[in-house]
């Protein structure tokens, strides 16, 4: 299966919404991975995180690709096809 979503990628620079879980930061919760929506730059928790937050901002917006935001980590991930990207 290929990806149909590449297009919703945000190709200029953007600042990443923080430097943790928007949501876990807010309500002082932790996270186990970080994710980094490639549409806004929303930084939500995985889904090893008790409240995976990244699906939920996906749930939410509808914004498909995301990221790890883990330091030495590139995959990317879209949700809608269940696809890691190349």
């Amino acid at each position: 299966m290929v990806c149909t979503h590449r297009d919703t990628i945000k190709l200029e620079d953007f600042e990443p919404g923080s430097k943790g879980c928007e949501e876990c930061l807010k309500s002082r919760d932790r996270w186990v991975h970080l994710r980094i929506c490639l549409a806004c730059g929303h930084v939500g928790c995985c889904n090893q995180s008790k409240n995976k937050h990244a699906t939920k901002h996906f749930e939410e917006t509808g914004h498909p690709v995301i990221q790890s935001y883990q330091p030495g980590e590139d995959w990317k991930y879209c949700y809608i096809d269940s696809e890691y990207l190349q």
